[in-house]
C-alpha cells in the first residue's frame, strides 16, 4: 500500500493533487458521503409541513410579488416584511415559482444546501489534511443533530452555514499563495451572508481576518491591501439591499418588521444585532437580561432563553443539539495548534487549524454568553467547525501514533466522546437505553487500543481501534439524527432528537414539533413541557416553580393559553416582572396561541369555514383580513393564498400600523376581516397584559399598545361572528350606532 492508498495518509501536496493522484476509494467514499447525506436531509421531509409557518407564508408571497422578492415582505401585498434580511426566502421563493407551493418546493432547496456544505466542508479539509480528514469532517457535519434538524427546516440558518463555511474555504485558498482573489470573495460570501442573518455573518471574522493578517505568505503591505478589499467587497456584497432599502421612502416600501422606527438600521444593531447580546432587543419576546449568580446548568448567569457561561452550550437544552463531539474538538484543537506551533509562519496545517478553531471558538463564545434570544437551533452554526477540528485533528494523531504523546491525545479525545455521549444519553433514559453503555463501553475499548496502536504492530488491532472509536463518537448523534428524521418538526423553536429531561419544553420547540412532547425536570417553569408531561397544544403539564422568573400573564399551569387550554390559573411563582394571575386564553387550535404567547411558537389550524370566508371576493380587497403576530398571519395566508396583514409584526410588538393608519385602510375597503386573537391582540379573548403597556410589555421594552387600541376599536365597532373556534370582525359592515 503506497502511501497516497492508505486512508490517513497525508497527500504531498494537498492543494494541487489532481485526479491520477487519488486513490480509487477516495471518490466512491466522497460520493457515498453526499448520497447518504442528500438520503438523510430529503427522506419523508414533507413531514414538517410548512415548517416554521411564518417563513413559509414570506416565501408564499416572494413567489406571487416580485416586490414582496426582494422586501421580504410577510404579505404579497407588501405591510410588513419578516426581521431578517430576505436573503435566505430567495431560494425557497425561486423554486415555489417553478414548483408551485408546497412543502417540498420549500423545504428542498435547504436540504441541497445542507449536502452543498458538507461537500464543500470535505474539500476544505481534504486539501490540507487528506480524504479520510475531509470524510470525518463531512460525516461529522452531517451527523449532527442540529444540523439534520436545520438543513429540513427553512429558517435562515441553513444557508447562513453553507455561506459561511465557503468563505472558510476561500480564505484558505487566499492562504496558499496570499491570492486576492480568493480573499475578495471570501469577504463578498460574509457580506452575502450578512443579509441572511445580519451581523452573525461576522463572527468569524477576527479568526478569517487575524490568520491572514499574521500568517498569509506575502508582504505586510500586500497583506493589509487584500484585507482593505476584501472590506470593500464585505461592505458592497452585503450593502447594496441595505442603501437600496434606507434610500427608499417609507411610503413606497413594506414596514421592517422587528424595528420600532421602521428602519434597518435599527434593526440590525438593535432587535438582530447587540440586543442580542446584552439582553436589551426592544420588542422581544420577554427581552433578556442576566440574572445575578450562578444559572441552571452551572452558568455564570440566567436569562429569559437559558443559563449564561461556559457551561450553556453543554446543558440540557444545547447538548443533546451540538455538543457529542465538542469536548473532542477542544482536545483536538489544542493538540493540533502544538504540533504546528513550531512550523514555518505560512505554514498550512497551523493556518487550517486556526481558521476553524478561531472560528469555533469565537462563535462559542458568543452564543454561551448572549443574554438575549437564543435558540437551540443556532447550534448549527457550530457544526461545520467541529466537524473540520475533528477531521484535521484526528488525522494529524494518527500519523503521530508512534508518539505516545499523540496515541495518548487520540486515544483521551475518543474515551471522552464516549462518556459525554453516555451522559447526553442519559438524559433520555427511556429512548434506547443500551445504546449509552453500548457507545461507553466501546469507546473505552477503542480508546485503549488507540493509546497502543502506535507501539503494536497489529493491523487487526489498529482496524479495530479505528473504527470502534469512529463508530463511538458517531453512534450518539447518528441516533438523534435519525429520530430528527422520523418526526415532523414545526413551529418557531424547533429542536432535534428525543425529549430530553431537563429542557425548556417550549410547544414546537421540542423534539415533537408544535405537539410539545414530555417535558423535563428542572425546565423553564410555566412553560407546558417544562416540568412534568406537559403537553402543548392544551397540556396539562406540572409547572416547576422557580423555573421561570415569574410566569407569563394569562399563562396557566398546563398548555399556554389560546393552544386549547381553556382557562389560565395562577402563574408559577417566581417574583418577576411577568408574575401575577393568568387570565384568560383564547381558543387557538393546533399551537395557535392566543393571549400571552399567541402566535410565537406556531400558527393556526384554519378550518375550511373560515378558509371560505376568507377567499370570498378576495380579489376586492388588499387584504382578506389582519390579525395580530405573524405566526397567526401565516396560517390564514398559506390557507388561502392571499395577502393577510400581520399587525405588530412577528411578536405583535412592531408599532406598525398604527390605530390611524388601521382605520384609514378600513375606511378604504382595503382589509376585509378582522381575525380576533393572536400575540398581544390584547380583547375580549386574548391576555390583555400582552404586547401592550403592561408587566410583559414594558418586559419586551414595547411603549405602543397598538394591538391592543385595534383591537378594542374594531371590537366597538364591529360585530363578531364565529366561524367554528374562530372569531371574525366583516370591516365592511360596521356595527349600526
Amino acid at each position: 500500500m503506497t502511501a497516497l492508498t492508505h486512508p490517513f495518509a497525508a497527500p504531498a501536496r494537498a492543494e494541487s493533487a489532481g485526479a491520477a493522484d487519488r486513490p480509487r476509494w477516495e471518490r466512491p467514499a466522497f460520493l457515498g458521503l453526499l448520497a447518504a447525506t442528500a438520503l438523510l436531509y430529503l427522506v419523508d421531509l414533507s413531514s414538517s409541513g410548512w415548517a416554521n409557518s411564518f417563513y413559509s407564508a414570506a416565501v408564499q408571497a416572494g413567489s406571487r410579488s416580485w416586490k414582496a422578492f426582494f422586501f421580504g415582505s410577510s404579505d404579497a401585498a407588501n405591510f410588513i416584511t419578516v426581521d431578517k434580511p430576505p436573503a435566505s426566502l430567495w431560494p425557497m421563493e425561486l423554486s415555489v415559482r417553478l414548483f408551485g407551493l408546497n412543502s417540498w418546493a420549500i423545504l428542498v432547496p435547504q436540504a441541497l444546501m445542507g449536502v452543498a456544505t458538507v461537500a464543500v466542508l470535505y474539500a476544505a479539509v481534504r486539501r490540507r489534511f487528506g480524504a479520510a480528514a475531509g470524510l470525518i469532517a463531512g460525516g461529522v457535519l452531517a451527523l449532527t443533530p442540529v444540523a439534520t434538524l436545520m438543513f429540513r427546516f427553512n429558517n435562515p440558518d441553513a444557508m447562513l452555514a453553507l455561506l459561511l463555511v465557503c468563505a472558510i474555504y476561500a480564505t484558505q485558498r487566499a492562504l496558499e499563495a496570499g491570492r486576492t482573489k480568493w480573499l475578495v470573495a471570501a469577504g463578498a460570501l460574509i457580506g452575502f451572508a450578512f443579509l441572511v442573518k445580519t451581523l452573525q455573518a461576522f463572527l468569524v471574522l477576527p479568526a478569517l481576518a487575524l490568520v491572514y493578517a499574521f500568517l498569509a505568505p506575502v508582504r505586510v503591505r500586500r497583506r493589509v491591501w487584500q484585507l482593505a478589499l476584501a472590506t470593500a467587497a464585505l461592505v458592497v456584497a452585503g450593502g447594496w439591499w441595505v442603501a437600496i432599502v434606507q434610500l427608499t421612502p417609507a411610503a413606497d416600501r413594506p414596514y421592517v418588521g422587528g424595528s420600532q422606527h421602521n428602519s434597518f438600521l435599527e434593526l440590525t444593531f438593535g432587535y438582530n444585532g447587540f440586543g442580542r447580546l446584552d439582553g436589551s432587543e426592544t420588542g422581544s419576546v420577554g427581552g433578556g437580561g442576566t440574572g445575578g449568580g450562578a444559572g441552571p446548568g452551572g452558568g455564570k448567569g440566567f436569562s429569559m432563553w437559558g443559563s449564561t457561561g461556559i457551561t450553556r452550550l453543554f446543558g440540557s437544552d444545547m447538548g443533546g443539539q451540538i455538543s457529542w463531539l465538542l469536548p473532542a474538538a477542544l482536545i483536538l484543537l489544542v493538540a493540533g495548534v502544538v504540533l504546528t506551533w513550531r512550523a514555518k509562519r505560512t505554514d498550512t496545517e497551523r493556518q487550517a487549524f486556526l481558521l476553524w478553531g478561531g472560528a469555533l471558538l469565537t462563535t462559542a463564545a458568543v452564543f454561551s454568553y448572549m443574554a438575549g434570544i437564543f435558540h437551540p437551533y443556532y447550534n448549527i452554526a457550530l457544526a461545520p467547525y467541529i466537524g473540520a477540528v475533528v477531521g484535521m485533528g484526528a488525522v494529524t494523531l494518527w500519523r503521530r501514533r508512534s508518539s505516545p504523546w499523540a496515541a495518548g491525545t487520540l486515544a483521551l479525545a475518543v474515551a471522552v466522546s464516549a462518556w459525554w455521549a453516555f451522559e447526553l444519553l442519559g438524559r433520555t433514559p427511556d429512548w434506547l437505553p443500551w445504546l449509552r453503555w453500548a457507545v461507553l463501553l466501546l469507546g473505552l475499548a477503542a480508546a485503549l487500543g488507540l493509546a497502543f496502536t502506535g507501539r503494536i504492530a497489529m493491523r487487526v488491532l489498529t482496524v479495530t481501534a479505528v473504527t470502534g472509536g469512529l463508530v463511538a463518537a458517531l453512534a450518539g448523534p447518528a441516533a438523534y439524527a435519525v429520530d430528527t428524521v422520523s418526526t415532523g418538526h414545526t413551529g418557531s423553536l424547533p429542536s432535534a432528537g428525543p425529549a430530553q429531561m431537563g429542557g425548556m419544553g417550549f410547544p414546537g420547540g421540542g423534539a415533537r414539533g408544535a405537539h410539545g412532547g414530555k417535558g423535563g425536570a428542572g425546565g423553564f417553569g410555566g412553560f407546558p413541557g417544562g416540568g412534568g408531561t406537559g403537553k402543548a397544544p392544551g397540556g396539562t403539564g406540572t409547572a416547576v416553580r422557580g423555573g421561570m422568573p415569574g410566569g407569563f400573564p394569562g399563562g396557566g399551569t398546563g398548555g399556554f393559553p389560546g393552544a386549547g387550554g381553556g382557562q389560565g390559573g395562577k402563574a408559577p411563582s417566581g417574583g418577576g416582572a411577568l408574575s401575577g394571575k393568568g387570565g384568560k386564553g383564547g381558543k387557538g387550535q393546533m399551537g395557535g396561541m392566543g393571549g400571552a404567547m399567541g402566535g410565537l411558537l406556531d400558527g393556526t389550524k384554519v378550518s375550511s369555514a373560515v378558509k371560505s370566508a376568507l377567499s370570498k371576493d378576495a380579489s376586492s380587497y388588499t387584504w382578506v383580513a389582519a390579525t395580530v403576530g405573524s405566526q397567526n398571519q401565516a396560517s390564514y395566508q398559506l390557507a388561502t393564498q392571499d395577502p393577510v396583514m400581520a399587525i405588530g409584526g412577528f411578536n405583535g410588538s412592531d408599532p406598525a400600523p398604527t390605530l390611524a393608519e388601521f382605520e384609514k385602510m378600513v375606511s378604504e375597503h382595503k382589509i376585509h376581516y378582522f381575525i380576533a386573537g393572536g400575540m398581544g391582540s390584547g380583547g375580549t379573548e386574548g391576555a390583555k397584559s400582552t404586547g401592550g403597556t403592561g408587566a410583559f410589555g414594558q418586559a419586551m421594552g414595547v411603549t405602543t399598545d397598538t394591538p391592543s387600541q385595534i383591537t378594542a376599536w374594531v371590537e366597538a365597532h364591529y360585530t363578531a361572528k364565529k366561524v367554528g373556534d374562530t372569531t371574525l370582525y366583516d370591516l365592511t359592515a360596521p356595527r349600526a350606532s
